[in-house]
């Protein structure tokens, strides 16, 4: 049987954008903040793993050892779309679970400024005849539609769980939107702090149907890290380390398996489920026993369709799920308290380890005005496009 990991300390800074600093002053700012909250030095870390996507070939774990202490253990530097951090969680969590480390830190950092849309397969070239390349084509695929932007691909998503099931339009996914708005402003991190009415988010700039500008996640920059520790150096710590140290009940990451239409359009659906599913076996729990979910919300189509995916809701009632108020903050299973991607930002290579420090938090009973009462069970989630899921349960410690 696995070992037990436990989050002996995290720390995020928050996410905006920083021209007077780098990705390393960000990275180690998390870092350092991370080791404090734990009680304990670099010189007590085992094993660091760094995530970052758009600085993937910096060897940025090795730059931020150089201002946080370079005591010679062995760093990995990961790489894995919007799923690079919790990838880095889950690397640290392998590590201590295989016996080779005690204690690990797991850091994600993005540096992304005014990076603007991402697109899907760009192209520099478009006056291409001749079919070329992996598949024959003419142009890259890139989805049914033909888009080549993000909030393209996951509005296709979301325009295919709105035709597969009844109660789901612009106004479903609108309001979430106008909640994770909502949510930031009681967020002091939250790239944006601004509360918009249901008419306001379903009136700004139509970016791809039913996507507009205030359903999209903003580009920024940001960093999280979490301080990791197995049953043994748990065993040690101090009652009070003990105490707010919060247990890692699952963590799990998949990949796309194959399904006809993911061959044109991202499955985005598939990878989501069989994580959750395999969590929630591993943690012994269930969706109705979660206090709180951060889940992966690039875009108002994703968060609404993972209600489903997740099993927050029954099968195809994601639209009744959302205009029943269950994902507010005080509803029945709250969804994005922290603002979510949408208003909390979405600086790629920090989000999975961020999502796992707000769900921390908030078991910790540490989030000031945004805390969900009596929070004992949280799930983080990431996906990213290529495709990659990660999935984290986490559990109060109980021990007081």
């Amino acid at each position: 049987m696995a070992q037990d990991i436990w989050v002996l300390g995290t720390h995020m800074t928050a996410f905006g954008r920083y021209p007077d600093q780098d990705a390393v002053d960000l990275a180690a700012t998390a870092a350092l903040g991370a080791l404090d909250d734990g009680g304990v030095a670099i010189s007590d870390v085992d094993i660091l793993a760094c995530g970052t996507l758009f600085q993937a070939n910096s060897g940025m774990g090795q730059q931020v050892q150089k201002q946080i202490g370079q005591t010679g253990i062995p760093v990995y530097n990961v790489a894995n779309a919007c799923a690079t951090g919790a990838t880095a969680l889950r690397t640290v969590i392998m590590a201590i679970r295989a016996g080779e480390a005690d204690v690990g830190l797991a850091i994600g950092v993005e540096q992304m400024g005014k990076m603007g849309l991402l697109a899907g397969g760009a192209r520099k070239e478009k006056n291409v005849y001749e079919p070329s390349g992996r598949y024959g084509a003419v142009m890259p695929v890139d989805g049914i539609l033909g888009t080549d932007t993000m909030p393209g691909v996951f509005a296709q998503a979301g325009m295919e769980y709105s035709n597969d099931n009844d109660g789901v339009g612009f106004e479903q996914f609108a309001k979430v939107a106008q909640k994770n708005h909502a949510h930031s402003t009681l967020n002091p991190l939250a790239q944006y702090q601004k509360e918009f009415t249901l008419e306001e988010v379903m009136g700004s700039p139509m970016q791809s149907y039913p996507n507009t500008l205030l359903m999209c996640c903003p580009t920024g920059d940001g960093a999280a890290a979490c301080v990791l520790v197995g049953e043994e150096r748990f065993a040690s710590l101090s009652r009070e380390q003990q105490s707010r140290a919060v247990k890692i009940s699952a963590s799990v990451l998949t990949t796309d398996p194959y399904v006809e239409s993911g061959q044109m359009q991202p499955d985005v659906n598939t990878l989501t489920r069989n994580a959750a599913q395999a969590a929630y076996e591993q943690a012994g729990v269930g969706p109705e026993d979660l206090s709180l979910v951060e889940l992966h919300d690039c875009f108002a189509t994703a968060e609404l369709i993972h209600y489903d995916n997740l099993g927050l809701c029954e099968p195809g009632g994601a639209g009744d799920f959302i205009d029943r108020g269950a994902p507010w903050r005080d509803g029945e299973t709250p969804v994005n308290v922290s603002g979510g991607l949408i208003s909390k930002g979405h600086p790629i290579g920090a989000t999975g380890v961020a999502n796992v420090y707000e769900v921390a938090t908030h078991l910790r009973g540490e989030a000031g005005d945004r805390q969900v009462a009596g929070a004992n069970v949280g799930l983080a989630h990431v996906i990213g496009l290529g495709s990659s899921c990660g999935v984290h349960i986490l559990e109060k410690s109980g021990i007081s």
